[in-house]
């Protein structure tokens, strides 16, 4: 009955969302519209606008296509022209990039080298994250002609102009205030409410191709129930973020879906300011006590892949098949805390030392569905272990992650390797003070292998310096891959060209239609 009710509820708030904000398609007019329903495009995931040189709001950007970067990246992450038709490094640190001939903003003005300077400029004035990636100095515009010098060797320059933030866009036209952007995609934003929705209309001086569409709204929906009930009630024609439990009902010829998998890595950060977290053992136990096959297999129905090192199986020539992570094993997890004196010694289940119970407060946020279940998932595998696991589950988590002294695990989301490169994951989320090391981790031998590989050209040397790096974070057990994400976007049978990508940007394209 509860379930039942969760469902009607979630119908009746589908339903209050979208009135009067458009339905599904609609082509009786003789005009094409679409919704896309949403679960993360919201503040939550510091998706609060479309201005990409804003924390995270490039995804949203590049994703309703809005924005095009310089670079393109294939489903095997390979990097192709785009808004650049070439590029060129000098072996130290002169970019030479010459872009497209005949591209427009959707203002009317011309890309050229000038406009592109004066996004980069504006880019690297704002964003918490460009500069340090970036490495640039200098940048220099001649017509077409792109000129970019950098503090010291960078070889994933291109790679980290490919990432959402490096969208081109005209800072003349741009209402940054608003959060709305003019970019070079095949649509334009004219309307937007965060947390609510962003509306979308034909670029009509698009460079590739001619929009099909002639109005286009993404609504967000954070709650899975009811982008769920929004899909099946014909409010909405395709979603992004459905939980997998809702699978079975749009498995029919009424629906689609369009799979891929992803580096976008379930995993947990330990908190290593907690005084139970520094404890060796317990981390190690943890790492040994959680059942990742049982996830994927049993709460995700086999909609992904169980997770090693810090990229998929297979990943390029880095994956994490060429690592060493703790394997399940719930009685070697048993003696390892035995030995390390966390004991059972009342017969509650749940061990202790010195009078502190092993308590773990697991913290993690309810808009991709995959994390709840996760929590659930190791909250039952640890307790095997005599590891009590207290879950909260929050869209707050930005308050809690603040307080250090709130959690002991943080478990998230993330694409690990977004420009294909692996780079990006070493640099957020290891090294001090970093975005994404929300964990405070810290190893003098990680920061230096990270410091090689920012100025290491080769390859091969490249990717064994991330096999290394996956290696020592691992043996520290500072953090534990549980699955990769296989991602599905779910829509109705006339939605033609909504396609996953291996990147998980790239939604919106001119190809996108409703029949």
């Amino acid at each position: 009955m509860k379930k039942l009710f969760s469902v009607l509820l979630a119908l009746c708030l589908s339903m209050a969302l979208l009135t009067g904000c458009g339905g599904g398609g609609d082509t009786s007019s003789g005009d094409k519209t679409m919704v896309i329903g949403d679960t993360t495009f919201n503040a939550e995931n510091w998706e609060e606008t479309i201005d990409p040189h804003t924390t995270y709001n490039g995804w949203p950007c590049i994703r309703y296509g809005v924005g095009e970067t310089l670079v393109h990246y294939t489903d095997t992450m390979e990097l192709e022209p785009w808004l650049a038709e070439s590029w060129e490094n000098d072996g130290a640190l002169v970019w030479t990039i010459k872009l497209r001939d005949g591209i427009k903003f959707s203002s009317g003005r011309a890309m050229d080298a000038e406009a592109v300077k004066q996004c980069f400029d504006h880019l690297l004035a704002n964003h918490d994250r460009a500069p340090s990636d970036t490495k640039i100095t200098d940048i220099k515009a001649d017509g077409q002609v792109l000129t970019i010098t950098t503090s010291e060797p960078n070889p994933a320059l291109m790679n980290y102009l490919g990432d959402p933030y490096g969208c081109i866009i005209d800072v003349d036209a741009s209402d940054f205030d608003k959060g709305i952007v003019i970019g070079t995609g095949p649509y334009v934003a004219v309307d937007m409410v965060t947390d609510d929705h962003l509306t979308l209309e034909p670029n009509k001086d698009y460079w590739d191709g001619t929009p099909k569409l002639d109005s286009l709204t993404i609504r967000t929906l954070s709650n899975g129930d009811t982008l769920a009930a929004a899909l099946e009630a014909g409010d909405i024609d395709a979603a992004y973020g459905m939980a997998y439990e809702a699978y079975p009902k749009f498995e029919n010829d009424n629906y689609q879906f369009s799979a891929i998998q992803t580096s976008r890595a379930f995993f947990g950060s330990m908190n290593m300011t907690s005084p139970i977290i520094q404890d060796p053992a317990v981390r190690k136990a943890i790492a040994m006590g959680i059942d990742k096959e049982g996830f994927v297999t049993t709460l995700l129905d086999g909609h992904g892949v169980v997770g090693n090192g810090a990229f998929p199986d297979g990943f390029s020539n880095f994956g994490g098949e060429n690592v060493r992570a703790e394997k399940y094993d719930p009685e070697g997890a048993k003696k390892v805390l035995e030995e390390a004196g966390w004991t059972d010694s009342d017969g509650d289940g749940i061990r202790e030392k010195d009078g502190t119970k092993l308590v773990i407060r697991w913290l993690t946020y309810p808009s991709r569905q995959e994390l709840p279940l996760l929590a659930e998932s190791v909250q039952a595998s640890l307790k095997n272990i005599g590891i009590e696991v207290d879950i909260n589950n929050t869209a707050n988590r930005r308050e809690f992650l603040a307080d250090m002294s709130s959690w002991d695990i943080y478990a998230s989301a993330l694409v690990t390797a977004p420009s294909g490169d692996p780079q990006y994951f070493f640099t957020t989320s290891c090294l001090p003070g970093m975005d994404y090391n929300f964990g405070a981790y810290e190893n003098a031998e990680v920061n230096d292998m990270i410091e090689q590989l920012s100025t290491e050209f080769d390859p091969e040397k490249r990717a064994q310096l991330a096999i290394d790096l996956q290696q020592a974070i691992l043996d520290d057990n500072a953090f534990v891959f549980c699955s990769f994400l296989e991602m599905n976007m779910i829509s109705k049978s006339n939605v033609k060209n909504w396609t996953a990508h291996a990147c998980d940007y790239y939604e919106v394209t001119a190809d996108l239609d409703i029949e």
